[in-house]
Parts: C-alpha cells; sequence; structure tokens
C-alpha cells in the first residue's frame, strides 16, 4: 500500500544498521517520540544510524554535486525504505577537538550580536575611528591582542619547573623537561660536545650555563661523536641543539599527542598577558565602553547578568540589544544562565554545549523539520528536566517532529509516543518490542524500561556505612566556589549532588593524590578511549595483549616462527597491507559520499593469509575479535589474565561489545564503562579513592543497577567511591551526600547540606531535597 503524500507518519522498513533486525516501525509526527531501551539495543541505530542519517542523504541530494564535494557526508544507511521523512536536524553530544577559542559566545552566535553593539552602538573615546564587528573579536587578526595571540595567557617555564632536583647531573636527567629514550640521549650528547660538564651536579654548574642551557634561543649545530656500544656501530652525525623552554613551548603548541601535552604543561605556568590583561583584545577594542563597560567586561557576566545590562543606547542599540535578551531567553530557560560568553567549550560538559545548540534552535524558528536530540537530559539536575521538556514542548508546538533518545524517566513519562527497542544489547537487541503511546508499554513483558517505568516504589533502604576516616579539602577558591570547605568519608560511598553550575566538578577536582589518607586516586571520566577505529575495547583494557600471546603459543605460530607482534593489525608483518590493517578501504566517489568497502584482500578481516592459518581452538585471531565479549569469556574461560579482563567487562554490563569493535563506535557512557573495567581487573593494592563524574549518564535504569552493584561492592571492599550523580536513585543509596548549590554560578557555589541521604532529604535550601525525599525508601 502505497502512502499518501500526507502521510502523517514517518515509515521506516528493513533497518540494518549496527544491531537492527530487519526492524519496520512507523513512529509519528508532530509529536515527541522518545526511544528507548538499555545501552546497547539499537536505540541511537535506528534514531541517528537510520532517520537522521536517511534525511542528511537525501538532503545532500538536493545540494548541487560540487558543493557536495566539501560537506562531509555519512554514507546512506542500510535500510530498505523510509517514507513519510521530513528535513531533519540533530543535535547529538558530540565534542570537536577543544579549543580555548571556542566559547559559549562562538557556540550560541552571542559573540557575533554583542561584537555588532559595540561596533555600531558603542561609545567611543573623542576622535577614535569607529571600529569594524571584527575588531572586537580576540580570533581575528584585527581583534587579536598582539602579545598573546588572542588567547588572554601567556605560558613560561622557570629553572624550578625543569630542574625538581638540582643534586642531579644532566647526565642523570635533572633537565626532567626533555623528552626520554634517544632524543633525550641526542640532547645531552650534544651538550657534551658544546663542551658543558653533563656529569656535574646542575646545582655546581655556573648561573650563565645553567641559563644558557634552559633558556637560549640559539640552535648551534655540532659533530657529535656518540659513546660506541659494544654490539653496535655508531656514527658521527650533526645535531641541533634545542633548549629546555624551546622544547617545552614548542611541544606545548604543536604536539597532536595528549599525552605529550600534558607532559609539557607540567612544565610550564600560565600567567594573564600583560598586554591585554587577559581580556585578548586590543587596547583600540578596550577602549569603546556600552553602559560604561567594556566587551571583555560584558562577556564575562553570567548571562543572567549579562540580560539585565543591556538597556540604554538610541535605537540601533534598542534593536541589537532587544536582538540579544531574545537570544539569551532560551539558554536561560534551559538552566544555563549561569554561563558567561567568555566560557571556553573545553570546560563545558557535553550535556550543556548540547543544551546551548538547542537553545540556537529554539530561536531559529524552523517548521515542520524532525529534531533528533541525543539524551537531552545528560548532566541535568532534576529541577532543570522540567524546563527542558518545556522546551521539547514548544519545539512540537512550532510545528516540527521532535525525536529523542532518552533514559531519564521523566522525560520519557513526557512523551507522546514511545518506541522500545531491545529486549537485550547487541545481538540481544536490534529489535523494536513496541511502538505506540506510553501507557500501553505496560502489558510489553519483554521491555526492560515497563519495569523501571511504572514501578514507582523505592528501592530498599540501605545500611548506611561508617567512615573509617575523612578528606577534608579546603578552603577552596576556584570558579564560582568561594573560600568552600567539605570533608568526605573514607571507605564510603559520597555522592555530590546540586544544579547544573553550583561547582560539584570543581570541588571533586580538588580531591588529589597528595591529601591525607589516599594511597591511590583513579578518575574515571566519559571521554573518547580512542579517536580512530585503530583503538578498540580489546586494545585499551590490555585484552589483545594476552590474546596475542596465546597466539604466538600455538604449535602453528611456533613452527612458522611468528613472534607476538605478528598478530597485531597495527603493524607491519601480520597485517592486510592493502588496508594497513584497517578491514576496510576507502572509496571516493566524488559527487557522492565516500563510501567504506570491506577491503579487496583480506575482506574486512585485517589480516594477511599466513596470519589467518593459525588457530587457536578452531578460530583464528580476526575471528576472535569478532566475538562478543560474552562469547569470548566462555572461549578463554581457562586463560586466568583474558578471564579476568573479560569478567569485569561482564561485570559493568558490557557483554554485548565486540572485542575488535572500534572506539569511534562506542558512547560516552560505554567508554566510562570500559575504563572503569579496565580499572577494576587490576590487581588493587592499598586504598584506592575512585572518582566518577556522573556514570549514570547515557545508561538505561537497568545498567545503572547492574553498575551501582559494582561501585558498591569496590566500597565493600574496602575503597572509598565519590560520584557527582543527578540520578537521585543512586544518591538515595548513598552513605554519604554533598549538595552544592543553591543555584549555578554566581548563585552557587557553596555546600548547601552535607550528610546522609535521610537529612539532606529534609534540607530547606536545598533544590535536590524534593527530589531526593521522593525516592527515599
Amino acid at each position: 500500500m502505497h502512502p499518501s503524500p500526507h502521510d502523517p507518519y514517518v515509515r521506516v522498513r528493513g533497518a540494518r544498521e549496527h544491531n537492527l533486525r530487519g526492524v519496520d516501525v512507523d513512529v509519528p509526527r508532530d509529536v515527541l517520540a522518545v526511544f528507548t531501551g538499555v545501552s546497547g539495543s539499537g536505540k541511537s541505530s535506528l534514531a541517528f544510524g537510520t532517520i537522521y542519517a536517511e534525511a542528511q542523504r537525501r538532503y545532500f541530494e538536493s545540494v548541487a554535486p560540487y558543493a557536495r564535494r566539501l560537506i562531509h557526508q555519512v554514507g546512506a544507511p542500510k535500510v530498505g525504505e523510509i517514507t513519510g521523512l521530513p528535513p531533519a536536524v540533530s543535535l547529538q553530544q558530540r565534542r570537536a577537538a577543544p579549543t580555548s577559542r571556542s566559547s559559549v559566545g562562538t557556540v550560541t552566535n552571542l559573540s557575533n550580536s554583542l561584537r555588532m553593539l559595540f561596533s555600531r552602538a558603542g561609545e567611543y573615546p573623542p576622535g577614535a575611528e569607529r571600529l569594524d564587528s571584527d575588531a572586537f573579536s580576540p580570533n581575528t587578526a584585527a581583534g587579536a591582542c598582539p602579545r598573546c595571540h588572542g588567547l588572554g595567557q601567556v605560558h613560561d617555564t622557570s629553572e624550578e619547573l625543569l630542574v625538581p632536583d638540582p643534586s642531579l647531573s644532566v647526565r642523570e636527567g635533572a633537565i626532567a623537561a626533555w623528552p626520554g629514550a634517544w632524543q633525550g640521549k641526542n640532547l645531552r650528547d650534544i651538550l657534551d660536545a658544546l663542551g658543558y660538564d653533563v656529569d656535574r651536579p646542575w646545582r655546581e654548574l655556573p648561573a650563565d650555563q645553567r641559563r644558557w642551557i634552559l633558556f637560549t634561543d640559539e640552535q648551534p649545530v655540532v659533530t657529535v661523536h656518540p659513546v660506541r656500544d659494544a654490539d653496535r656501530i655508531q656514527r658521527p652525525y650533526q645535531g641541533t641543539y634545542t633548549s629546555a623552554r624551546r622544547y617545552v613551548l614548542k611541544t606545548f603548541s604543536d604536539t597532536k599527542s595528549p599525552t605529550l601535552r600534558t607532559k609539557a604543561e607540567r612544565f610550564l605556568t600560565s600567567t594573564p598577558c600583560a598586554g591585554c590583561g587577559g581580556s585578548r583584545l586590543r587596547p583600540e577594542a578596550l577602549a569603546v565602553t556600552f553602559g560604561g563597560r567594556t566587551i571583555a567586561e560584558l562577556a564575562a557576566l553570567p548571562l543572567t547578568g549579562l540580560a539585565e545590562l543591556l538597556d540604554g543606547g538610541g535605537e540601533t542599540a534598542r534593536v541589537l540589544t532587544e536582538d540579544l535578551k531574545s537570544r539569551i531567553a532560551p539558554v536561560v530557560e534551559l538552566g544555563l544562565g549561569y554561563l558567561s560568553l567568555d566560557r571556553s567549550t573545553p570546560t563545558l560538559s557535553a550535556g550543556e554545549l548540547q543544551r546551548l545548540r538547542l537553545a540556537t534552535q529554539l530561536r531559529s524558528g524552523l517548521f515542520g523539520v524532525v529534531y533528533v536530540l541525543d539524551e537531552p537530559s545528560a548532566g541535568l539536575h532534576p529541577a532543570d528536566t522540567e524546563a527542558l521538556l518545556t522546551v521539547l514542548d514548544r519545539l512540537k508546538a512550532a510545528g516540527n517532529s521532535v525525536f529523542v533518545v532518552e533514559h531519564h524517566l521523566e522525560v520519557v513519562r513526557g512523551a507522546d509516543w514511545l518506541v522500545d527497542v531491545g529486549p537485550g544489547a547487541g545481538e540481544h537487541g536490534g529489535r523494536v518490542l513496541y511502538s505506540g503511546p506510553p501507557a500501553e508499554l505496560a502489558s510489553v513483558e519483554e521491555s526492560a524500561t515497563a519495569a523501571f517505568l511504572f514501578d514507582e516504589a523505592p528501592g530498599p533502604a540501605r545500611e548506611v556505612r561508617e567512615p573509617r576516616g575523612w578528606l577534608k579539602v579546603g578552603p577552596v577558591t576556584r570558579h564560582n566556589l568561594r573560600e568552600v570547605t567539605a570533608a568526605f568519608p573514607l571507605g564510603a560511598f559520597t555522592a555530590v549532588t546540586g544544579v547544573s553550575g553550583s561547582g560539584k566538578s570543581t570541588l571533586i577536582g580538588e580531591l588529589t593524590q597528595e591529601l591525607e589518607g589516599v594511597d591511590r586516586l583513579v578518575r574515571v571520566d566519559q571521554r573518547p578511549i580512542g579517536r580512530t577505529p585503530r583503538s578498540n575495547l580489546a586494545t585499551y583494557t590490555g585484552l589483545f595483549d594476552v590474546v596475542r600471546k596465546v597466539f604466538a603459543a600455538t604449535d602453528g605460530a611456533r613452527e612458522r616462527g611468528y613472534g607476538v607482534g605478528r598478530f597485531s593489525f597495527n603493524v607491519a608483518g601480520g597485517r592486510c597491507e592493502t588496508c594497513q590493517g584497517e578491514g576496510f578501504v576507502s572509496v571516493e566517489l566524488l559527487f557522492l559520499p565516500s563510501t567504506y568497502a570491506p577491503c579487496p584482500d583480506c575482506g574486512g578481516a585485517r589480516y594477511n593469509p599466513p596470519t589467518l592459518q593459525v588457530a587457536y581452538r578452531g578460530r583464528n585471531i580476526a575471528e576472535v575479535l569478532d566475538l562478543t565479549v560474552e562469547a569470548a569469556a566462555e572461549f578463554f574461560a581457562d586463560v586466568p589474565a583474558a578471564a579476568r579482563s573479560l569478567g569485569t567487562l561482564l561485570d559493568v554490563g558490557l557483554g554485548y561489545l565486540r572485542l575488535g569493535q572500534p572506539a569511534t563506535e562506542l558512547s560516552g557512557g560505554e567508554a566510562q564503562r570500559i575504563k572503569l573495567a579496565s580499572e577494576l581487573q587490576r590487581g588493587r593494592r592499598g586504598h584506592t579513592l575512585y572518582l566518577l563524574d556522573e556514570p549514570t549518564t547515557g545508561l538505561h535504569p537497568a545498567d545503572v543497577e547492574v553498575l551501582m552493584d559494582r561501585l558498591h561492592g569496590l566500597v565493600d571492599a574496602g575503597h572509598t567511591v565519590v560520584v557527582v550523580e543527578h540520578d537521585m536513585t543512586v544518591v538515595a543509596g548513598a552513605d554519604w551526600v554533598i549538595d552544592l548549590g543553591p543555584g549555578g554560578g554566581d548563585q552557587g557555589g557553596r555546600v548547601v547540606a552535607a550528610g546522609p541521604p535521610q537529612r539532606v532529604a529534609r534540607a530547606k535550601d536545598s533544590a535536590t531535597a524534593p527530589y531526593l525525599a521522593r525516592v527515599m525508601p
């Protein structure tokens, strides 16, 4: 039956993306439709990988072929057909590469409007020339402070940082900032060739020599005669000297390696630029004011404060200030009024970033499109979730369809339509269990969502543990915290709560390994475990090393003389050279999206035929990498090192992932649980403090239960766990709660209540208390 041109449904037939099994589903337009299911069930594959991807593909079909080459296109989704599909806008929790030049103002386009206000309606000094709006941007040559190039900070170093132990000689490693291995030895040999005494303790070298070695900008070239090793011949070579300061600054600014950048940062101090005072702008731009304030001063205000100051001026100013206020309103409505325009993007959570984009869309006035959102409630306090539902309803009321992938039960309850995917994860999921109004989901026995959606009874009361001691923090003055002190119980489970922007992450950032009572500190965040398909679950957890050793020990490998390296797809030797061990090749189709096809030589196996001839228990290395964690746990049951690693992955609910699944396909929640699992598999010596920032983000309530059992198990084993959390069921099960607030930004930054959950649930000024009280046993 062919649908009419005005079919009110988006009809999907035969969706096969990732783990979807030929899914057929009809979702009405002009409603708030929520896609639910356990983590890894296939709901994102349906909403983003199929519906949004197809809408984007159709849009690109209408773009001129030449222009299409300039746009990054996703390939066509694996689906039979989709009818009734309007244009779509995607708001995902993706993170671009962090850059300090990207800010709240640039993400929301508010900076453009503020710069226009100063250009057209600012108060200029007498005789000053009117500036173009570009002159008020630190990201343009016209506006950036020439001294710090628009960064606001100047990086430098000192002898104390570069040489922490002056009793050592250069040969013994006195210059800690220098690289290790060959490059460090090379610099020492060059110094020796230049006539400096590399065997004398650093503190005994003359001051002018120490200064030259560390800070010179000269780069002399000298012939180096390396000390000969008995087993190899080393010929003289021309070596170029680089001072420690020059090396650290170059590494910090140029390296693509996060590890090297972090190491370089340890040897640098960051101070506000003396030229612009940290404002990032030229003096000419800072001479212009509006309402008696410079653009830098207005950009540093919380958005709520900025909106109050935008009055005054003539007709031009009124037009521009009204535009600014109308753009600020949806940001404040989404609970982000505590942010300032100059707050850099890398310091925002994924949830904050997504809500900023959502606020921008609210003002766009688009009509008749499908908005596809990825967990918009992530990082939201229950008090802010109500405002989010209001915003989603407004998008719907404007004549749009809103499709949301979501785990938060309040958002699920506010839906007009539910699509429940499952019943399990990975190969145990990929089916649509139910598509219809929320109330009728109760009759679907297979649904993991139904069990939580309709059962609102509080969980069983947990006996509060007695602390073994206390970790004292503070007084802390940082961001919006003002001389805050807090105490965290040792040997207990602590939840840090509060509305977005109240200072939770800042406070737990003060928990360091140096504190008395902390033997070992483990931070588990949601950053990706790798940025390329070469990084996967097996490589990150160290499981791949075990698997390669198992294969290298087989008779087949020994007969052929294959070592451990032969079974890596990242190095030449065992890998397929046609695809360089990637398993696929990119086929450029010029005007169509580049398509990825299985490698014609290895068929996607990643290895060359001789390597694949080696089998362990009837499977070659490629077939083992294709196993799920669940299947691999059975396969390697009698290999202790593999069984331990796989067991911890099962414990945190990741049994559905394939061993070779690329890191780029994993969600933030999955990445965090892989990190947790890789920590759990290590032999733990002594007391460990585990810090987790919103560990339940991206997790279905069924997965939250599994994760909480694991975390409480760590506490029972004598460790300490501290979580920043918005899920009230998790908070209710904690031993101790530290609630920050009462609001965000300037309205927050103090401890409102601290104590067992029962006490915090009765706190007067707490925004958390009423929501916590609802779920208390």
